[in-house]
């Protein structure tokens, strides 16, 4: 009985954890350049010290627990805006930005002119370009903006930067930070290739809304059956406590 309660407490956490992804997913699903995160699960024996079980004990002690979220980094869909400043990326690529806590990649091309005529996200962060082997802000003249596909940009047919557009090697932990920003360890930018800026257009959420929904309402039935076993089971232990105490 030990163990189903465990199980039942254990099987509830990671629901209602893995209910806190999904609903993020879901409040973002209108987020330029958002990528959903998928929760996994894990087992986790309940030994310790290095305690030998045997395989009825580690059948009937092997809980399910939430093993965290990985980022689904498939593209979402392009849609025309007619704005000059808003940028997508067609490929695997990035746009690097200068934020206060470092350097941070984005699919969101969201982007804008502050006063100084720098381009920004529309928080106020600096979008890089290339300047030999460093990256620098982009401070663009006055005059009609034109960005080319290898990311070139012009300002009434002068070229006046170049965006860098970072890219990673296949399995780079890419560490989402907020809505539609990504932190990546130091020097793991690979040359960029195949990847094209799209003028006009931004990313949409690659989240399948319909799918996110469908998948809240498995979780929270899961958590459901899960919280009405646990509360048999919680009360199995108080009957028998209590029929157990006039006899010690």
């Amino acid at each position: 009985m030990d163990s189903g309660f465990y199980v039942a407490y254990a099987g509830l956490s990671a629901r209602m954890q893995a209910l806190d992804i999904v609903a993020s997913n879901l409040s973002n699903s209108s987020t330029v350049g958002f990528k959903a995160q998928n929760p996994f699960y894990r087992a986790f024996v309940a030994a310790q010290g290095g305690e030998s079980l045997s395989p009825l004990n580690q059948a009937v002690n092997k809980f399910g627990m939430l093993g965290g979220s990985q980022v689904d980094l498939r593209s979402g869909s392009f849609n025309p805006t007619g704005d000059s400043t808003d940028l997508a990326v067609e490929g695997d690529g990035y746009f690097t930005l200068q934020t206060a806590a470092g350097t941070r990649y984005t699919r969101n091309g969201s982007f804008r002119l502050n006063v100084a005529r720098q381009i920004t996200t529309q928080e106020g962060d600096l979008v890089l370009a290339e300047q030999g082997k460093q990256t620098v802000p982009i401070t663009l003249p006055t005059g009609a903006l034109a960005v080319s596909p290898d990311g070139t940009v012009s300002v009434d047919g002068g070229v006046v930067a170049k965006l860098h557009i970072a890219q990673f090697a296949p399995g780079t932990n890419l560490i989402q930070e907020g809505d539609s920003k990504f932190v990546a360890a130091p020097n793991s930018e690979v040359p960029a290739s195949g990847a094209n800026v799209r003028q006009g257009m931004l990313e949409s959420s690659n989240l399948n809304p319909m799918q996110a929904a469908v998948g809240l309402i498995l979780l929270q039935r899961q958590a459901d059956l899960l919280g009405r076993a646990l509360s048999i089971l919680n009360g199995d232990f108080n009957r028998a406590a209590a029929q157990d105490v006039p006899h010690v």
